[in-house]
């Protein structure tokens, strides 16, 4: 089996290292990969969102599994290109990849199913957001609504924080468009806690995350 990995950091490396312990891959490639994956697979200079060239390399290449790591190209839709390109492919399409592509979209949509959340409001006016503050409580939480590589959440003590983080978001762009639109979220204190579940239609594959370590390549229902 020839698989293409598609992404360039820690996230891909895991996945790389796992992939290779299988018996049933005889060639492993990664666009753009990174230096620890060049070890493990043949890395090809191909950006993430280049998708007509990932495309025509796994034709090329006759790939027969791609594993798309990075949530840039997940969310641009890079799986619903290789899938029309009859390539099997690991990863949400475009319209489940916006679940992670926008905070404000999951929230929405959390409060239509009755799924608890914290208390927020979305804001994609900064005029908007400066006037709800004003009779917010503290801590308060703002987030950008798109992608920030992890970095577009802060936590704010008071209302000159917050007012000073919705400058930065929406107005200095610290987060580009990402911090288009904001969500304004209730502070909560607790225990942190990530579940991973691996699904087909059919099976739940589960992993449960507190702080610590887990191997990368054991998908089981584990607790740590």
């Amino acid at each position: 089996m020839k698989v293409l990995i598609v992404g360039g950091g820690g996230r891909e490396h895991a996945i790389a290292y796992c992939v290779a312990k299988s018996s049933k891959v005889e060639k492993m490639y990664c666009a753009p990969g990174n230096a620890g994956i060049a070890e493990l697979a043949e890395c090809v200079p191909i950006g993430a969102m280049e998708f007509d060239k990932l495309v025509t390399f796994a034709k090329e290449k006759e790939i027969d599994f791609t594993i798309v790591g990075m949530d840039d190209p997940l969310v641009g839709g890079l799986v619903d290109e290789l899938e029309a390109a009859g390539i099997r492919t690991f990863g949400p399409r475009k319209n489940a990849a916006i679940l992670e592509g926008s905070k404000a979209f999951s929230k929405d949509l959390m409060k239509k199913y009755n799924i608890p959340t914290a208390g927020y409001e979305n804001f994609d006016s900064d005029e908007a957001a400066l006037a709800y503050l004003e009779t917010a409580k503290f801590p308060i939480v703002l987030k950008a609504d798109g992608l920030a590589l992890g970095k577009g959440v802060l936590i704010c003590n008071t209302k000159e924080e917050a007012m000073d983080g919705v400058k930065e978001l929406m107005l200095d762009k610290k987060f580009g468009n990402a911090g288009n639109t904001i969500v304004i979220e209730e502070f909560m204190t607790g225990r942190e806690v990530s579940v991973l579940s691996f699904v087909d239609g059919k099976t739940i594959k589960s992993t449960l995350w507190f702080y610590g370590e887990l191997d990368p390549c054991n998908l089981g229902n584990n607790t740590h």
